[in-house]
């Protein structure tokens, strides 16, 4: 089941690595290297465009990068959500895999909630305790 892609593993490691303190203290140090080289080149335009150039290209890249990373993130948990619908005795089956479904879908799903929770906030102003099933 293990179907990693020489771009997933390098994601992987690359944002993995440049999440570490110390990645962003050498980028802090970069910044002020730059500053500090301003006197010396006369604040000229090239030496801001260095530092735009470099910035921008690795804004860039990192877009992908953590673009990549929140997909994967973001499937897992989907597919772990659908786990514990799957296995949780009385929760619908419907609610599996919303994510896939039209938003008039998703707003139909979310209007029936929202019903549902106001029943039970209106329940508890009247005592009754909301621990149950609403459909029960």
């Amino acid at each position: 089941m293990q179907n990693t892609t020489w771009y997933s593993n390098f994601a992987k490691s690359t944002a993995h690595f440049c999440g570490r303190p110390r990645v962003f203290a050498i980028a802090v140090g970069v910044i002020v290297l730059w500053i500090l080289t301003g006197p010396i080149f006369g604040f000229s335009d090239t030496w801001q465009l260095v530092i735009n150039t470099g910035t921008t290209i690795i804004t860039f890249l990192m877009v992908f990068l953590i673009q990549n990373t929140q997909n994967r993130d973001t499937e897992a948990i989907q597919v772990k959500l659908d786990e514990l619908i799957r296995a949780t005795q009385g929760a619908h089956n419907a609610l599996l895999d919303l994510e896939e479904l039209e938003q008039e879908s998703l707003d139909e799903f979310k209007q029936k909630y929202h019903g549902l929770a106001r029943a039970a906030r209106a329940q508890l102003t009247r005592g009754v305790v909301d621990t149950d099933t609403p459909e029960t």
